[in-house]
């Protein structure tokens, strides 16, 4: 088998628009791909299939010393991620003239095989038999969507593995056909064909109008953001279905967004005194800053745990890169992000209180709720949908029992668990 030596490097085409890089720094192997980015465990010790392929699976197992998975026979077992189109931003001075535009829906990207649902990430949404009665078998693009300013609870739906009837209040809404082949005026007729002649009871194609210039635009995102929409989508006419990121394809927002990784919680002051004041965060590229606005009480009571990725607003950024006056939109539990491998800042999360974490992952669907009382701090864990398990320890004084609570919650976000409300 090939390798890699020390200070070495190699790019292998993936699903992305762009190659994944393998790298060997000092005998640590890494790989730009979302499945090794996404790991919970030590960088020295994960692999991926793309490391697998060219070390062979014999010496990655003896180099990250554990047996390792079992190979995804689809996507929906954490595989590749799924072959989409994703948007550039638009620069405020384009022409889009024709351009065909449509709301920007703040829901769930799900791309639908023929068989089932796939996230971005390549893992399967197990929504119900009745939810996807109706779909095609060709490939669509949309969102799992159930209202607007609704993102967490449409997340805490389909990240589910019950099937539960919660899948109800969600929509499925397409807006492409990608494996059409075709330009996007006719993959935007065969959606609307295909849904009105199968008539998907929980589907429904995303309409849209064309964009008569820059003014008409502006009057359309403003009504948009009037009634809690997140901005717009703008499509190049006679557009194919890119592979990854397109200038085809643009998003348009008054604020731009982006994603972080929380490494720390700064505590509050005056009113905000005993909770969350904001969250230190880290971006991909390493820069770290502090949103401190955005928060609802109860997000402040329970912030979103250390390694935990949230999605926040900006205005602009900084001339040292810095986002100005960013402002906190949710956690975001459908994405993934790779930060650069610094040490996270020790967190201070409350303790009062209940909060719940979950791990979904394959066939794991798990959660671990934790309360501190005085001097009790009280576990309850188990498989999602069951009652659990449940402990009490009792500690010398209130000090004692909060600091139990917040290593115990430090070491399951280290696992994976991320927070749910």
């Amino acid at each position: 088998m090939p390798d890699l030596k020390d200070g070495e490097s190699v790019k292998v085409q993936g699903s992305a628009s762009k190659p994944y890089e393998m790298k060997n720094v000092g005998g640590v192997y890494s790989c730009t791909c979302p499945a090794w980015r996404n790991q919970s465990l030590a960088i020295e010790r994960r692999t991926c299939k793309h490391l697998r392929a060219l070390r062979g699976d014999a010496a990655e197992e003896a180099r990250v010393g554990a047996a390792l998975p079992a190979k995804p026979k689809d996507r929906g077992a954490a595989g590749d991620a799924p072959p989409l189109l994703l948007a550039e931003s638009w620069d405020g001075a384009a022409k889009v003239n024709g351009w065909w535009m449509s709301e920007k829906l703040d829901g769930v990207r799900a791309y639908w095989d023929g068989k089932q649902f796939i996230s971005r990430l390549g893992n399967a949404f197990h929504a119900p038999d009745w939810f996807t009665k109706g779909l095609p078998r060709e490939a669509l693009d949309g969102e799992l969507w159930l209202a607007r300013k609704a993102f967490q609870r449409t997340v805490s739906i389909v990240r589910r593995q019950d099937k539960s009837d919660h899948w109800k209040a969600v929509r499925y809404v397409v807006f492409d056909a990608p494996a059409l082949g075709k330009d996007f005026e006719q993959r935007l007729e065969f959606v609307q064909t295909v849904i009105k002649k199968s008539s998907p009871p929980y589907a429904a194609a995303h309409p849209h109008l064309v964009c008569r210039g820059i003014e008409h635009l502006k009057q359309e995102l403003a009504r948009v953001e009037a009634v809690g929409g997140e901005g717009l989508m703008l499509r190049q006419p006679n557009s194919a279905y890119a592979i990854g990121r397109s200038t085809t394809l643009l998003k348009v927002k008054s604020f731009k967004d982006d994603e972080a990784r929380v490494v720390g919680h700064q505590p509050g002051t005056g009113r905000h005194k005993g909770r969350l004041g904001a969250l230190l965060v880290e971006m991909a590229d390493g820069t770290r800053f502090a949103v401190g606005t955005g928060f609802s009480d109860a997000e402040r009571d329970h912030p979103p745990s250390v390694g935990s990725v949230i999605n926040f607003r900006y205005q602009e950024l900084s001339e040292g890169g810095v986002p100005r006056f960013p402002s906190y939109i949710g956690v975001r539990k459908d994405l993934g992000l790779a930060p650069s491998p610094k040490p996270a800042r020790p967190g201070t999360p409350a303790a009062s209180g209940k909060r719940r974490f979950e791990f979904v992952d394959g066939g794991s669907d798990k959660f671990w709720e934790i309360s501190a009382s005085g001097t009790e701090v009280t576990v309850r864990f188990g498989r999602n949908g069951t009652n659990g398990q449940t402990s009490t320890k009792s500690f010398p004084d209130r000090d004692a029992a909060e600091k139990h609570a917040e290593k115990l919650v430090r070491e399951k976000t280290a696992k994976g668990y991320v927070e749910v409300s």
